[in-house]
């Protein structure tokens, strides 16, 4: 087939290979802007490697980004990690349609941070899924879709790096050879079961210590690693990562019971915590909680 990819990070990189890998004609790349500065996006890098024609449009609102992608008279679109808005017009120019990469159950968990309310709503379940896009949020009919266990551990990124993502590069080969079959599913979303969560930021990220301990660790591990679930120490920030789920503690709940080699143990209402890495505010770096000697037994977060 003759595919056009939009995406982006090393997800989309991955998703290149496996496109070429299979022996498709890859007509087209489209990766973001880039940054004032910093790093390259891993999608451009591996484009410009494999010698493919690149192109980074500010957004895909354009006559001009429309009227190159239809004189690319492309087969499909694959749309791996995509966070910008593409029109329909656009989704739709391709022989076959455009398909898009979803870290979730759809309909469950539609928006930009699946993942993270995926555990800060304490799912023992997840998964990808990959549907053809409309002019919705995520909404459009589901092509192929994979489960997956999470952990009691899992974070954002752990269960990103370690499920999701070998997970959606591995059914990107099953919907391909669906679509190229000639009659690949469009199963319709149930509207019943639909959530939608909006990206997970400061104001979600907050710990709330009267909440119950398990409430508190899907918030932890859901806001990990960004934005950093935080409390109060003092009055600064405390931001808390890696967290590991522990029998209760004595101590009211946000009250640091140890601090040593094995992490930092606050006392939850049922249970405790224990934070392998955290960020003292205006710090910018992660460090283990042993390295801030304010943090003792006894003192209480807020």
């Amino acid at each position: 087939m003759r595919i056009i990819l939009i995406g982006q990070a090393a997800f989309a990189a991955r998703a290149l290979e496996v496109i070429q890998a299979r022996g498709d004609q890859i007509v087209h790349v489209f990766a973001p802007p880039d940054p004032p500065a910093g790093r390259t996006d891993p999608l451009k890098t591996k484009a410009l490697e494999m010698g493919l024609p690149l192109s980074q449009p500010p957004n895909f609102r354009s006559d001009a980004v429309y009227e190159q992608i239809k004189r690319l008279d492309a087969d499909l679109t694959v749309m791996a990690f995509v966070t910008m808005i593409v029109p329909e017009r656009i989704l739709y120019a391709p022989r076959y349609h455009s398909i898009c990469f979803h870290p979730s159950l759809l309909p469950r968990h539609r928006g930009g941070s699946a993942i993270a309310w995926t555990l800060i709503q304490g799912d023992q379940e997840t998964g990808v899924t990959w549907f053809w896009p409309d002019k919705g949020i995520d909404t459009g009919p589901i092509l192929v879709q994979r489960r997956a266990p999470i952990g009691p551990n899992d974070t954002t990124g752990s269960l990103y790096f370690n499920t999701l993502f070998p997970l959606g590069i591995e059914t990107l080969r099953d919907a391909l050879a669906l679509i190229e079959s000639g009659n690949p599913p469009r199963i319709a979303q149930d509207e019943s079961l639909a959530t939608y969560e909006p990206i997970c930021r400061d104001e979600h990220a907050r710990v709330d210590f009267t909440k119950s301990g398990s409430e508190v660790h899907n918030l932890i591990r859901g806001c990990d690693p960004q934005p950093g679930a935080y409390a109060f120490f003092g009055s600064r920030r405390l931001r808390l990562y890696e967290p590991r789920i522990a029998e209760p503690a004595p101590g009211s709940p946000g009250t640091i019971i140890s601090v040593d080699a094995s992490g930092m143990k606050i006392a939850l209402r049922g249970a405790s915590v224990v934070i392998h890495r955290v960020r003292l505010e205006p710090a910018r770096d992660k460090v283990v909680p042993t390295e801030l000697r304010d943090l003792r037994p006894g003192a209480v977060l807020e």
